[in-house]
């Protein structure tokens, strides 16, 4: 009887531990723009590009763009493919100028985003991100190495496989204890 109720308790732990993990897999990545700090300017260079950056990352559903600036000088604007490629910030999708910009991506498919300084956005300050869904994970390609770090720097900023491994070694070691 009282194994029966033992088992019971660790059979809760471990369904307990893995609503942590699942948890943890649906939470999206924050990404700091460029992987610094001071990433949103115009570029010196096409290496130096955002959409360079961005080409070397893979964003997931539920992700967010992190993109730190000076709010009195510059904005971000969330446009439409179209006023991507002319460099309009007339009818934008969303606008923010507060300098510490977050943007979660919120659907699969392509993003676009332009500086709202004059003649920035023409001289290369603008950002195209496209977004997978989780289920198509596999057959993205895998992001090559990019200088400086591409997540920013927050507790949530945890990866899903490190997680899944974390959790499923928790769940190996109770099942192993007391089965």
């Amino acid at each position: 009887m009282a194994a029966a109720g033992c088992f019971s308790s660790r059979a809760l732990c471990c369904a307990a531990v893995l609503l942590l993990v699942a948890v943890r897999l649906s939470e999206g990545r924050e990404y700091l723009v460029g992987g610094k700090t001071d990433s949103w300017k115009i570029p010196s260079s096409e290496s130096d590009s955002l959409n360079h950056w961005a080409e070397s990352s893979r964003f997931l559903i539920g992700d967010s763009l992190v993109w730190k600036y000076d709010g009195s000088k510059d904005s971000v604007v969330e446009v439409s493919k179209k006023d991507y490629e002319k460099c309009n910030t007339s009818s934008p999708i969303s606008e923010y100028k507060d300098g510490n910009t977050k943007v979660t991506l919120d659907r699969s498919g392509p993003f676009y985003f332009i500086s709202g300084a004059a003649g920035h956005c023409e001289k290369g300050q603008k950002l195209a991100v496209v977004v997978i869904s989780p289920r198509h994970r596999s057959i993205a390609p895998a992001p090559a190495p990019v200088e400086g770090p591409a997540v920013a720097p927050t507790s949530a900023a945890v990866s899903s496989e490190g997680g899944l491994l974390v959790g499923l070694g928790v769940l190996a070691s109770f099942l192993a204890l007391y089965m």
